[in-house]
């Protein structure tokens, strides 16, 4: 039987309006599967908000962190074994802390600053204490403290063999180091430098924009400082920024890049085949609470971001991301942005993306 032309048209138009959709998403689809993906992997013992750590010999250690009432530290320190999907823990910090600045170099792990609980108000307090943790025999070494004082919520970046300590949040000059939810104090762009080598801090130009809770990597010898928080430490009292800058310890100098795709705070991210990924954050409004799914890759060769990439399984800010055997693994943190009453929102959740090539990654060593 042949049916009238008139009523086989809009099909054919249809099945070709398809035909040409499926063609032009194919190629993305591929490209996306092409990107990398992520799995779960072994959960932390505990559920573990704001801490900080670093791979080393394919075991990613944990530091640090803050308990469920959002203003006291843990101080423990967890491990992970790549090899077997499975934790332990260690002795804990001496100096127990959250809103660490952690790095690594040759093996061992240095602790800068950060908070703990005032003794005098229910808040946080910031310290300047510096240490060196060795891994294989789980001891702790005081170094000499943060010349500039107290202060937490910033980065530490090693570039050869010297750690850059930058930006965070600490009390105002002349004031307790305690700083009060409601109260006023400062936000930095201060760069110290720590010499491995000679056991020394010197300072150097401190970072143009004075934030905390942003995110600092380091790749071709330079270090890239991306978006966070100003005005407070507080993400009540504060605003995010989008704002990306880069430091060349060559000439002791910072320059303007293109800021990220979104304002927030609160993210991690790590160096990888010349580019610095960056995820998750969060945002809090009048009207709004949130924490990002997002996982987007800065490229400096280009000044230019992708921001394509599949999202985490787990929104969440104030967690740890590591770059390991060439997998960005996310740790812990918040999975809504902080300040919920009465609500529990920090996960003990791991997850990796793989990546679907596998070039050198960097050691950051």
């Amino acid at each position: 039987m042949k049916y009238p032309t008139h009523k086989m048209a809009p099909q054919s138009r249809l099945a070709g309006m398809v035909a040409l959709v499926v063609s032009l998403l194919l190629p993305m689809a591929v490209a996306a599967q092409e990107v990398g993906h992520w799995e779960p992997r072994a959960s932390m013992p505990l559920r573990v908000d704001e801490p900080r750590g670093v791979s080393i010999d394919n075991k990613i250690y944990i530091l640090g962190g803050i308990d469920d009432t959002g203003m006291g530290p843990l101080g423990v320190v967890l491990v992970y074994d790549d090899e077997t999907d499975s934790w332990e823990e260690r002795a804990k910090m001496p100096t127990p802390g959250h809103h660490l600045m952690v790095s690594k170099y040759k093996g061992k792990i240095y602790v800068f600053g950060g908070f703990d609980l005032s003794d005098t108000v229910f808040a946080w307090r910031a310290i300047d204490n510096a240490w060196e943790y060795s891994p294989d025999t789980d001891t702790w070494k005081a170094l000499p403290p943060m010349p500039a004082g107290p202060r937490g919520a910033g980065e530490a970046v090693e570039v050869d063999g010297k750690i850059y300590v930058i930006g965070g949040a600490g009390p105002l000059p002349g004031q307790d180091p305690a700083m009060e939810f409601n109260g006023t104090h400062a936000v930095v762009g201060t760069t110290e430098v720590y010499d491995i080598a000679s056991n020394s801090w010197s300072t150097v130009t401190a970072m143009p924009t004075a934030r905390n809770h942003f995110h600092a990597s380091a790749t071709n010898g330079k270090i890239y400082a991306f978006g966070g928080r100003v005005g407070s430490a507080y993400i009540v009292h504060s605003s995010n920024t989008d704002i990306v800058e880069e430091y060349n310890p060559e000439t002791d100098s910072w320059t303007l890049k293109k800021p990220m795709p979104t304002n927030r705070s609160g993210t991690g991210g790590a160096p990888y085949n010349g580019k610095i990924y960056v995820a998750g954050g969060e945002y809090q409004s009048d009207v709004m609470m949130a924490a990002f799914r997002v996982l987007e890759a800065y490229d400096p060769a280009t000044n230019s971001w992708n921001t394509s990439l599949p999202r985490m399984l787990v929104p969440r800010h104030g967690f740890v991301g590591i770059l390991m055997n060439n997998e960005f693994h996310v740790l812990g943190g918040g999975f809504q942005s902080a300040g919920v009453d009465r609500v529990v929102v920090t996960t003990e959740t791991h997850d990796a993306f793989i990546f679907a090539e596998d070039p050198v990654a960097e050691t950051q060593d």
